[in-house]
């Protein structure tokens, strides 16, 4: 038993997202492999964060070092490989500290979106409510040349409602738009993002045009809800992403159904199954459903999120499975830029 014998033995792991041998990825090595008698032990990379699919490909790895004769135990440890899925373009370097910018975006106001090292851009200048769903009070501080995020629960969030009162309205015209979109992808000291969700204000209008012409984004989500006025809006969205030429890597149907907090019985207060329809008609993925669930409104208000809140919860699971979700979409579109740009697109490792 030598390390070459388990690194042929994983030739025949694939990768669950990708399709392709761990080996050929080069996602594990001879040396990530050591021997001791007839335990084994393999260091393995995978293509996303997604703790399901890291389960999947460990589960995969001891039953093909497990099957080769005198292995008695396998240890498994897996790190994972975020990649930029935006090779850099012409006047639109990337974001220092970022490798995926998200836009996540609807077309009509009022329905909702949330979202590894994440960011979260809170673009919807007119209406900056992410400080009050984390439950941010803090002013933005400078060193001097970059802007320092806010941070909670790990996660580091700029928005225009920590630089103006409460109840300020902002009444600003397009170039101001613009600059403000630009100083807060530009002159942000983003740290080490793998993810930075740009929360986009409802409708098709300058930010979207903006952050197109300032940073190459990764994609972008589109929200909607079941009922046909919010799934019309939501097909003029996607529209706009195309026509801007940020991919689009989905639709998530939000309120998509009621769930009571006392018997969980669910009700579709707003129709069914429009959004999983609207996404096959206009070719675009299907990301999941969100329930409408009075503790997720609860937990914004007082700047908890549900998934603090109630881990184990039916909704934080609906927000888990998104976000898995989205995070495979992102690795399998990166190493499909890879290939087609021959390896040209760095790949930056987090463990």
């Amino acid at each position: 038993m030598t390390p070459q014998t388990v690194l042929d033995a994983l030739k025949g792991v694939m990768d669950p997202d990708l399709g392709v041998d761990v080996v050929t990825l080069k996602f594990v090595k001879d040396k990530d492999i050591s021997v001791d008698g007839g335990r084994v032990a393999v260091a393995i990379e995978a293509a996303t964060p997604s703790p399901s699919k890291r389960d999947v490909l460990a589960a995969r790895v001891r039953e093909a070092v497990g099957a080769l004769p005198g292995v008695t135990d396998v240890d498994v440890e897996t790190t994972f490989v975020v990649k930029s899925v935006s090779a850099p373009e012409h006047g639109k370097p990337p974001l220092p500290g970022v490798k995926n910018v998200i836009a996540v975006g609807a077309g009509k106001g009022g329905v909702g979106k949330m979202g590894a090292r994440v960011g979260v851009l809170d673009a919807d200048i007119y209406g900056p409510n992410v400080p009050i769903m984390f439950g941010l009070q803090a002013q933005l501080e400078s060193d001097g040349k970059k802007i320092r995020p806010a941070e909670k629960y790990g996660i580091q969030v700029v928005s225009m409602g920590f630089l103006t009162q409460e109840e300020a309205p902002m009444i600003w015209r397009g170039p101001m738009l613009h600059s403000a979109i630009q100083q807060f992808c530009r002159e942000v000291a983003w740290k080490d993002i793998d993810y930075l969700v740009v929360d986009m204000p409802p409708g098709t209008g300058d930010v979207a045009l903006s952050l197109s012409q300032t940073v190459p984004a990764a994609g972008a989500i589109v929200v909607t809800t079941p009922q046909q006025v919010s799934l019309a809006d939501s097909r003029r969205a996607v529209r706009m992403y195309q026509k801007l030429k940020i991919p689009v890597l989905g639709l998530v149907e939000n309120m998509s159904f009621y769930e009571c907090t006392n018997c969980h019985h669910h009700a579709d207060i707003f129709g069914h199954g429009g959004g999983e329809q609207v996404a096959h008609q206009i070719e675009i993925p299907f990301l999941g459903r969100l329930p409408l669930y009075q503790p997720i409104r609860v937990g914004s208000d007082r700047g908890i999120p549900l998934v603090i809140a109630e881990p184990d919860s039916a909704g934080t699971k609906s927000f888990m499975d998104l976000a898995e979700t989205v995070m495979s979409q992102l690795a399998i579109d990166a190493h499909k830029a890879i290939v087609a740009n021959k390896g040209k697109i760095p790949l930056i490792q987090v463990k």
